[in-house]
């Protein structure tokens, strides 16, 4: 049981990392170099003249999140020895926030593309109306992003609670993902009720996800589990 422990916690890692890679890419490189928020024109400029890596963007997108179903059971079957209810719920929001919500959220990424570039029977649109509808549809991505986010948030909280009170992890872990997901939660719901402070939400769900996160995601490559006593 240990060994199948071992190989289930690194596998969880390798997944995990890949997903942080490809997310982080696509979220932080693509979207974060080519949409400049409030200016529509250079917004449109920057998609048109870097089409392939928008598309690209959109490509490392939809793998995180399909990694992300895997890596939703594969957490459950880590954890449901100290809760099997909760270890579902957590499985289900995580399930639920990425390789649903978020995956589905990918339409509004698609469709910045397609009236950006003005394929089709877009072509009929004006440069004012590309613009426009462009900045529409990403804004629309990055909302839904924030709600995908509220998902994953309930499930890192979830996830502290479990890794907190299995053998298996350290317990630092645990907190680490309570933190995690406070910044997720004050994130989305910042941006829903108080508007205009994106950056600094930005940054504490950064500095939290990644504490949380990435420091989880090594554990499991490296150790894997806690031996037994």
């Amino acid at each position: 049981m240990e060994t199948d422990n071992k190989k289930t916690a690194r596998l969880t890692g390798i997944l995990y990392l890949l997903v942080i890679i490809c997310a982080g890419f696509s979220q932080g490189y693509v979207r974060g170099t080519l949409f400049v928020p409030g200016d529509a024109e250079t917004t449109l400029a920057n998609i048109v003249a870097s089409e392939g890596l928008f598309r690209l963007g959109l490509a490392t997108d939809l793998i995180a999140f399909l990694l992300d179903a895997v890596i939703a059971i594969l957490l459950y079957q880590l954890l449901k020895g100290v809760n099997k209810t909760l270890a579902i719920i957590a499985a289900t929001f995580r399930l639920l926030a990425h390789p649903a919500i978020a995956s589905l959220n990918l339409l509004n990424h698609y469709m910045a593309i397609e009236t950006a570039t003005s394929g089709g029977y877009l072509s009929v649109l004006g440069m004012e109306q590309q613009e426009t509808w462009t900045m529409l549809f990403l804004q629309a991505h990055n909302y839904g992003y924030l709600l995908a986010g509220a998902f994953f948030g309930i499930h890192c909280l979830l996830l502290g609670i479990l890794l907190y009170r299995s053998n298996l992890f350290p317990s630092i872990f645990g907190i680490l993902m309570v933190l995690a997901a406070f910044g997720y939660l004050i994130e989305t719901f910042g941006n829903i009720m108080i508007p205009g402070n994106e950056a600094l939400l930005a940054n504490i769900v950064g500095f939290s996800a990644a504490v949380g996160e990435v420091s989880l995601t090594f554990y499991l490559l490296i150790k894997g589990v806690n031996e037994p006593s």
